[in-house]
């Protein structure tokens, strides 16, 4: 993260004191088991198993019986990259939608753990729409957002490379890196030819992009911020193929104090308002509502920040981190 920021929140108390490891533990579990059950109970009464992740539990159930994992029509459904099957792997004996609830519980718990390393501000963005928009079909999107939290989970990027690949060049580290290579190499082992079958399976994808549809195109005013890292996690969301709301969570590790979190949250729900009285004919149609009530909040949250000077904020009061370490902590 950087200096600008980094001086800035410690003037305005938003580098906490590390959540002691207990504490994280009991409430990243608690938040796992609030959406494991929520997710469960709607998979439930909407009898369509894991919805999304149907896919990962039927691949990963191919794999164990030596079948071949695209070899199924996909009329409705786009595949996967193989290392998702992988993840799916211990979930395959439960039932859908039990498997479904229990891989989002812990994505959430995971993703939750991450956010506590310096305090608990950031978990109030388990309260953005895009969130929830994923719990209602079980997404990946709480996993990958995750990695920029905890870096070590790069591999997961994997599984959805469209939504990871922003969120992996802007959380890079040698670990995560040599991780995902690891995963990456394993899955070739297992079916050497899976990346080309799965490219040739991805005609069907529906999707927009950000930047293209409007007002996308104001997005680009990001990059007279460009000495904040966050604009160019926002940039390279903005230029990816998406499909549903549900994709933009990973914005999410973009604010970082109360305020900031809760303004982009509260109107994010805009689109989900919208959502609920309206059935949207077009990719274009949810493109525009996405960049509204998602992309451009981040925009402004980024543009805000630029206006404060970063050598106005710098001194560092006797007894507390310098601004380098307070850079380093938030950057972790």
């Amino acid at each position: 993260m950087s200096f600008e920021f980094a001086s800035r929140a410690a003037e305005q108390g938003q580098i906490c004191s590390p959540v002691p490891l207990p504490r994280r533990l009991l409430i990243a579990v608690a938040i796992g088991v609030v959406s494991m059950l929520a997710c469960w109970w709607l998979m439930s009464r909407l009898h369509i198993g894991a919805w999304d992740f149907n896919w990962a539990l039927r691949a990963a159930d191919d794999l164990l019986h030596h079948r071949d994992v695209y070899s199924h029509p996909y009329a409705h459904q786009i595949p996967y990259p193989l290392p998702a099957a992988l993840i799916a792997v211990p979930l395959v004996k439960l039932p859908r939608e039990l498997a479904g609830a229990v891989f989002f519980g812990a994505s959430s718990a995971i993703l939750a753990f991450g956010l506590m390393r310096h305090g608990y501000s950031r978990l109030l963005i388990f309260l953005a729409y895009p969130y929830w928009a994923a719990l209602m079909t079980v997404q990946w999107t709480p996993l990958i957002a995750a990695v920029g939290v905890i870096p070590a989970l790069l591999p997961i990027t994997l599984v959805k490379p469209q939504t990871g690949l922003p969120v992996a060049l802007t959380h890079l580290t040698w670990r995560g890196v040599v991780l995902t290579i690891v995963v990456f190499l394993l899955s070739l082992l297992i079916s050497p030819t899976w990346p080309l079958r799965w490219l040739s399976q991805l005609g069907g994808y529906e999707f927009f992009v950000p930047l293209l549809v409007l007002p996308g195109p104001l997005l680009v005013f990001a990059l007279a911020r460009r000495r904040d890292p966050d604009s160019h996690l926002l940039l390279l969301t903005a230029l990816i193929p998406q499909r549903w709301f549900y994709d933009t969570f990973i914005l999410w590790l973009i604010p970082k104090t109360r305020k900031e979190i809760l303004a982009t949250a509260a109107v994010s729900w805009g689109a989900g308002i919208w959502r609920w009285f309206v059935i949207p004919h077009s990719m274009a149609q949810v493109g525009m509502w996405t960049v509204l009530c998602m992309y451009v909040p981040m925009l402004g949250v980024i543009w805000l920040r630029g206006r404060f000077p970063a050598g106005a904020i710098v001194s560092a009061a006797p007894g507390t981190e310098s601004a380098p370490q307070l850079a380093e902590a938030v950057r972790n």
